[in-house]
């Protein structure tokens, strides 16, 4: 394990976790954020702690096999839902769990977001697809979401809040930010005959143009 690695990763989760905070994701200290270090070890947000006072030595450093950390702070309970994303996506470096306002109100009436927005397709993949209500940090969770988020970049997670990966943390935030102001616009077209969903050729065509293509390469 390379330990600059690791004072990097913890450094990019905690200014995270603090973006998070501010941008209104989250309310207290619900919702939780991780980037990957290797294959096997992973720094994650402590349970339970105000993000404002949190320092980058408080992020956890995880082995995503054995659930074992370092450190005197305990890591999220969302340990296992984490790991099993980066154990089952290798390109993902990065992943934002939220509770935020309209996303949650997605999960909780249980209805999945068809695609209906350009930036929705291009850095989410598609539709956002339903995990399994669950309990919070359980093995059935870390399987629900892992199948949700198949050739995805988020999902839902019913009566729980959103979930976000991406090749690099600021990517994982971005599609977080993205997958709230999807859900935003889904509840709002409801109340004018609800949207009109962008074909599938489409949506093929948008993200492979954000995955290959799309910035400064």
């Amino acid at each position: 394990m390379n330990r600059d690695k690791v004072k990097v990763a913890q450094i990019e989760v905690c200014e995270t976790a603090k973006k998070m905070s501010s941008s209104g994701l989250v309310a207290g200290t619900w919702g939780n954020i991780s980037a990957r270090v290797d294959d096997e070890y992973m720094v994650i947000t402590p349970s339970g702690m105000d993000y404002d006072r949190l320092f980058p030595e408080d992020m956890v450093l995880v082995n995503m096999k054995t659930f074992e950390y370092e450190g005197k702070l305990k890591p999220s309970v969302e340990v296992p839902v984490h790991a099993a994303v980066y154990l089952d996506r290798e390109t993902v470096n990065g992943i934002v769990h939220t509770h935020s306002t309209y996303a949650l109100t997605m999960a909780t009436a249980r209805k999945p977001i068809p695609p209906i927005c350009d930036d929705q397709v291009q850095i989410l993949g598609g539709d956002v697809r339903l995990a399994d209500y669950t309990m919070p940090g359980s093995k059935e969770m870390a399987a629900s979401v892992v199948e949700a988020l198949k050739d995805r970049g988020g999902a839902l997670i019913a009566n729980h809040g959103a979930i976000t990966v991406g090749r690099t943390l600021p990517e994982a935030f971005t599609a977080s930010q993205v997958l709230e102001k999807t859900a935003l616009i889904y509840i709002n077209t409801q109340s004018i005959g609800g949207p009109v969903e962008i074909s599938r050729a489409d949506v093929e065509f948008f993200h492979d143009f954000f995955m290959t293509k799309y910035g400064q390469k």
